[in-house]
């Protein structure tokens, strides 16, 4: 039971496991199926053990976690959930077709050659080909990270709930610099509609491009996203129930600052775009059990990779 778990260092740095996971295996949640505790994770279920409540109006200061060295040793997963809560909560699962996971700094994905047409075939002719190959150009996969200056006497005080605004607003700043390489991978060589300025006709010109694929998305910098919202032909764009800001023709319209002026992304999320990475984010977590926060490195390393070309086009305003 989660009770009975000893809580060690070590369990930030077993080989191909996370935290969490070390702690799953040692208190699984399948247990805990049909009880009070079903909602909860393993590090969740050690946050109730210890009664360190992380919101709401009781919330506990930072200072809880350092109560004992058990609780310690629960506070780096504490700071990374946070940071990973931003960051996963902005636009890169929005734009990503699938993620992949790989063990070294390069990333040698397959190619499809899907030129020949696909059209009636007479019984005696070869069928058109459909060729995968691999690859000759390697992603390599790029280091995005931050140090964080924060001594333990300046935040030993501080809310929890607050400390973790902090932390995911931290998060969200780093997937931003993430993000500008996925769109320089999106634009590069995609096919464009050239226009003097933004426009309705501009993005109905780049809604028919789309031939065997859809434009599920519009991507956009908060200046071209702005336009686009006063537009009168837009004025019927709607909010999906899960939150999202539909054009009239289906697309969902995404906003990012990491997108420049003077361009504007069309893509079919489902097709369009492979995140790469060899880990999740990345502490030093030993630093921050004994306490020595003055310095909290934060890091990723990623690429990113079109998959179908087809299934992005672009405006390029001149």
């Amino acid at each position: 039971m989660y009770n009975d778990v000893r809580l060690e260092k070590g369990m930030y740095n077993l080989s191909g496991k996370s935290f969490t996971a070390a702690l799953e295996e040692l208190d699984p949640s399948a247990a805990y199926v049909g009880t009070e505790l079903e909602s909860l994770d393993a590090f969740e279920r050690q946050l109730k053990r210890y009664n360190i409540r992380v919101s709401g109006t009781n919330c506990d200061c930072v200072e809880k976690f350092f109560t004992s060295t058990d609780t310690a040793v629960l506070f780096p997963e504490y700071v990374k959930r946070c940071i990973e809560k931003g960051f996963d909560g902005t636009v890169i699962s929005s734009i990503t077709a699938v993620k992949t996971v790989c063990e070294s700094n390069q990333y040698l994905g397959c190619v499809l050659d899907d030129s020949a047409a696909y059209t009636t075939t007479a019984q005696t002719v070869k069928l058109p080909e459909s060729v995968v190959t691999e690859g000759t150009n390697a992603v390599v996969l790029e280091k995005y990270g931050r140090l964080i200056n924060a001594s333990y006497e300046a935040v030993r005080k501080q809310r929890l709930d607050v400390f973790g605004v902090m932390l995911r607003g931290i998060g969200i700043k780093l997937a931003v610099s993430v993000i500008k390489k996925a769109m320089s991978v999106l634009a590069a060589d995609a096919e464009a509609v050239s226009a003097s300025s933004l426009s309705y006709t501009s993005l109905a010109e780049l809604y028919g491009r789309f031939d065997c694929f859809d434009m599920t998305t519009i991507i956009a910098n908060p200046g071209d996203a702005s336009r686009i919202m006063a537009m009168e032909q837009l004025s019927d764009s709607k909010i999906s129930a899960d939150g999202k800001l539909l054009l009239p023709f289906g697309s969902e319209l995404i906003k990012t600052s990491a997108l420049g002026e003077n361009t504007l992304i069309g893509i079919d999320k489902n097709f369009a775009l492979e995140f790469i990475t060899n880990s999740g984010l990345v502490m030093e977590t030993d630093k921050l059990i004994d306490r020595q926060l003055d310095q909290i490195a934060v890091s990723i390393t990623c690429g990113f990779r079109k998959i179908t070309p087809e299934a992005v086009k672009k405006i390029v305003i001149s």
